[in-house]
């Protein structure tokens, strides 16, 4: 069955530099994943930390569901579930100088289980944000030639 994908973080392909991801659920309350399934979430500006031996994610902005009774903050603090062995990894990684746990993407595994793809990340300096948009502007360029001729 294909994963629905839910809501992207494309500030942090263009923000970061990704060395590796890691899927991962997230601990949630019945309205916000109802608000899920409508989309209403933002993932720009959150990021991850591990704590105690747990990870959490923090500045996920989940809109309130308009139907449910019960209130919940919408950038509530939130658990992430992983494995000790990817928790320790992450912990000994985010300890080097410049990385940092950023998620990705948020997406429904088999229509029913919210997952949540996190990255050890480390951030781009503006000279390597500009590199790449030379790089992309150059591919772009050779991809309306090679339509030409061919």
């Amino acid at each position: 069955m294909k994963d629905k994908i839910l809501i992207t973080n494309r500030k942090a392909y263009r923000d970061f530099q990704i060395d590796y991801t890691i899927e991962c659920g997230i601990a949630l309350l019945g309205p916000e994943v109802k608000s899920l399934r409508e989309g209403k979430a933002n993932l720009s500006d959150s990021f991850a930390r591990v704590e105690n031996g747990e990870v959490f994610l923090y500045n996920f902005h989940i809109n309130p569901y308009k139907f449910s009774s019960s209130s919940v903050e919408p950038k509530r603090t939130r658990k992430l579930l992983l494995r000790k062995k990817e928790i320790r990894r992450l912990a000994n990684d985010t300890q080097r100088k410049g990385f940092t746990i950023v998620p990705l993407k948020v997406y429904f595994k088999d229509n029913r289980l919210v997952k949540i793809e996190i990255a050890l990340a480390k951030g781009k300096k503006q000279y390597d944000k500009r590199e790449d948009l030379k790089k992309k502007a150059i591919d772009s360029e050779i991809a309306k030639e090679l339509k030409k001729r061919g």
